[in-house]
């Protein structure tokens, strides 16, 4: 049977069909496009949001929940998505942050869960009032504190995704950070890790253009036997005496590993974010001499 197109009769009926073709269409578009957890509304974009960068290594990127490279899918009800926790993806969009959180940053398959989005909601839960939550992903797996120097890829992209993340609105109220493990394999790395990492943090607020960035960072733990970094206690103590103004210090040491003997597990993942939450919330940092508010 072939179906024939008639004329429209009236001119209603051709009203009728410019009002599906400028509203219904676009917004079934809207609706079926698998990018629909990109924040479109640009009143949403201004919002006054309060951003975390999360940066470090394999921990803080999230291997809970992963075995054999592949995460088992399980979403606990610490780190469930919130319409306000956003993150910034590596299309440099803002969207409705979700586990696994670091996805598409450093890996695919087996990115897993982190503190990040346990870091969130306990902030929100806490504090109700605390307002929008901005997260930027910005770790790396497997590299050392001399990667994370100007001129080298993890740094530059950090430094670039922080800039974006207020450029519409925000003010910047911390860096989580989560690393250490590959510099405990070498004596040599080892031994200047505090120096390199002081450097590296006092680059960041030179180039952020925020010289009382607050710092949340986590000592890291004594792994199981079988891993091979034999210079951990050299790396955690250089963590522990590191001095900076405006950081705090949270130890990961005695919470539960994967069977790898290095990466945390879920549960381990979300009691380290609920400490740092509770470190965060706190701790009275410096406050900024100048305007936090980046707006266009």
């Amino acid at each position: 049977m072939f179906f024939k197109c008639n004329k429209l009769s009236t001119k209603s009926e051709e009203i009728v069909l410019i009002l599906i073709f400028v509203f219904v269409i676009p917004y079934l578009w809207i609706v079926m496009n698998p990018k629909k957890d990109i924040i479109r509304n640009m009143s949403t974009y201004k919002l006054n949001k309060q951003i975390f960068i999360l940066a470090g290594q394999s921990n803080m990127a999230g291997q809970g929940g992963v075995s054999y490279s592949y995460w088992d899918g399980i979403v606990p009800p610490d780190c469930q998505s919130n319409e306000d926790i956003l993150r910034v993806n590596v299309d440099l969009h803002w969207e409705i942050a979700k586990e696994p959180l670091n996805y598409g940053v450093d890996c695919l398959r087996n990115c897993g869960i982190g503190p990040g989005m346990a870091f969130a909601n306990a902030i929100l839960n806490k504090d109700p009032n605390f307002g929008v939550i901005g997260l930027v992903p910005c770790s790396v797996s497997g590299k050392g504190i001399r990667y994370w120097s100007r001129g080298n890829i993890p740094y530059d992209q950090l430094v670039k995704k922080v800039n974006f993340s207020l450029k519409d609105g925000g003010q910047l109220r911390g860096l989580l950070w989560f690393h250490g493990e590959s510099d405990t394999r070498t004596k040599f790395d080892a031994t200047r890790y505090k120096p390199k990492f002081q450097k590296f943090i006092q680059n960041l607020r030179t180039d952020l253009n925020f010289p009382h960035l607050p710092l949340l960072m986590v000592i890291l733990h004594i792994p199981s036997p079988w891993f091979k970094g034999k210079f951990v206690d050299i790396v955690r103590q250089a963590q522990i005496d590191v001095e900076l103004p405006n950081a705090v210090k949270v130890d990961a040491n005695g919470l539960p590993l994967n069977p790898d003997g290095i990466h945390l597990t879920t549960a381990a993942q979300i009691r380290l974010a609920n400490m740092l939450a509770e470190a965060f919330l706190s701790s009275n940092f410096t406050v900024p001499t100048k305007t936090e508010y980046h707006m266009i």
